[in-house]
């Protein structure tokens, strides 16, 4: 969708870049094209010495333009000031040091459970998922977890989750149509896209909303629009819609 010159990849992209801090150590996995180019806005605009973490060991790579393949490549080393391996990741998060990830998930509800193993029974899916992975150590143990998800649909937000891989400590969840923010125990909606309505989000979530007032996302402003067509030329940010 486009509106005003932007997309809803660049609404995306620009409020996770906001959710980041200055002096931040940040983790991406693989398949996160969307976040990785969101880290380097952050550095490219308000947060220059946030730390950039993935996941073949590249800290701060001077460079994602090369990443079209994945986010996990070589080019995200070699461009990189430092090597800071995978594993070390995972300690860095379980001591408490580790300020934000970005993980991924296929369902989710509405009292922070995610699946990323299966949908339906465990024992006979309909669909087996990657599972967990680093999931299930980063999102409770690092500070801030983020997850951001390309699809708001029922099947996505759901009432219950099929399996529970991992749970609660999540912090924000970023969709196409909305922020959630998750606190005392819940998801509560913090706000609705500039491209999206409150009635949208409700026709397309398997729970009930909880919000206190609404509220909308920031638009991305054209300094941010134009340090994106910069950082991210060939657009990486939409590869997954």
């Amino acid at each position: 969708m486009m509106t005003e010159g932007y997309r809803v990849s660049d609404i995306m992209t620009c409020c996770i870049s906001n959710m980041l801090q200055d002096n931040e150590t940040v983790f991406h996995g693989v398949s996160s094209h969307l976040p990785m180019v969101a880290m380097k806005l952050a550095k490219s605009m308000h947060a220059p010495d946030l730390v950039h973490l993935n996941i073949p060991g590249g800290v701060n790579p001077s460079s994602i333009k090369q990443a079209s393949y994945s986010s996990a490549g070589a080019d995200l080393l070699g461009t990189a000031e430092a090597y800071f391996p995978l594993e070390e990741v995972f300690d860095l998060s379980m001591r408490g040091k580790l300020d934000v990830a970005f993980l991924g998930g296929i369902q989710f509800d509405v009292n922070g459970n995610v699946n990323a193993s299966v949908i339906g029974d465990y024992h006979k899916p309909k669909v087996r998922l990657p599972g967990g992975a680093g999931s299930a150590v980063l999102i409770p143990t690092a500070k801030k977890a983020i997850i951001w998800r390309v699809k708001h649909d029922k099947r996505t937000f759901v009432e219950t989750v099929d399996f529970t891989t991992t749970r609660g400590n999540l912090w924000r969840i970023v969709t196409p149509l909305c922020i959630f923010e998750y606190r005392k125990g819940k998801l509560h909606l913090e706000s609705i896209h500039p491209t999206s309505s409150l009635e949208e989000v409700k026709n397309n979530t398997g729970f009930e909303l909880i919000y206190d007032e609404i509220k909308y996302t920031a638009s991305p402003t054209n300094q941010e629009l134009a340090m994106l067509k910069k950082i991210d030329p060939y657009d990486y940010r939409s590869i997954e819609f």
